[in-house]
């Protein structure tokens, strides 16, 4: 891999990542119909510096948040441990975020086991320009035809973050995007606007160390070519750079004019990956 290929795929990680677009979906057709094969086994490091990269970017972008999830949860159990039995200790906010955060992590253990069948789709232009195109339509129902909610970590539900859960557990399938799936179905749940945002952002920290632990393990398995890791990590730096504007993007826009724009985006592109997908094969 060269620098100037690290540095196109960790720019368009970092973009894609976040914003409600599919990254999956945009490095399978770059791999299927440019043949720009990053993913051989040699390469393996690659994905799990991108991964990093993207992960530091939430982190930086939610610092005062997750401080926050964290202090509140720890101050939650030691009061719980120093209260009087059968006085009753409230979840701060910040509190209830992290355990729905944790909840809605739960239904990718299951996502777990289609993870090998879900694989070969990655190699299926046509679907996945088919997938991106029903990710539009969940962009653009979720902003056209769903009453705009106002629920925060304050009045969200254990059934919310759940089947937000598993919104995300189906976005495995390439072309389906992560944050536009978990965004629409959080709308739909009656989520804020910019909760919706913050809420598939905190849950995607989860899913990015998981898919950071099995790349990590698979490069270790397959074998590492160390000479490449200067390349590598420019590669990370540009997505984990890219990656903290696309949040800062992402939150502008979904607050101020909602998903729409982002479904017009991903109908055109899956349409023309649909059309070449038969034309380059």
């Amino acid at each position: 891999m060269s620098v100037i290929m690290s540095l196109f795929l960790g720019l368009v990680q970092g973009i894609t990542e976040f914003l409600p677009i599919s990254s999956s979906g945009h490095l399978a057709i770059l791999q299927n119909l440019f043949r720009l094969d990053y993913a051989e086994e040699g390469n393996l490091l690659f994905e799990v510096l991108v991964h990093l990269g993207t992960l530091v970017s939430i982190v930086i972008a939610y610092k005062s948040e997750l401080r926050a999830m964290i202090s509140d949860s720890i101050e939650f159990f030691q009061k719980r441990n120093d209260s009087e039995p059968g006085e009753p200790v409230v979840l701060k906010p910040s509190a209830r975020g992290l355990l729905f955060v944790i909840i809605g992590t739960l239904p990718m253990f299951v996502a777990l086991i289609f993870a090998g069948s879900v694989t070969r789709l990655f190699f299926n232009t046509a679907f996945i320009g088919f997938a991106l195109v029903i990710t539009g339509l969940l962009l653009y129902v979720s902003d056209r035809y769903i009453k705009r909610g106002n629920k925060t970590e304050k009045t969200m539900t254990i059934t919310d973050a759940f089947i937000i859960g598993l919104a995300q557990a189906v976005a495995i399938v390439p072309g389906l995007s992560r944050s536009g799936t978990t965004i629409s179905v959080g709308l739909a749940r009656g989520l804020s606007r910019a909760f919706a945002v913050r809420f598939s952002m905190l849950l995607a920290i989860p899913a990015i160390i998981g898919a950071t632990i099995y790349s990590l393990y698979n490069a270790i398995r397959e074998g590492v070519d160390f000479s490449l890791f200067p390349v590598y990590l420019a590669g990370a730096v540009i997505a984990a750079i890219v990656g903290f504007f696309a949040i800062q993007l992402l939150r502008r826009v979904i607050v101020k004019s909602g998903t729409v724009r982002f479904a017009y985006y991903c109908w055109g592109i899956g349409a023309i990956t649909f059309v070449l997908s038969f034309m380059f094969n």
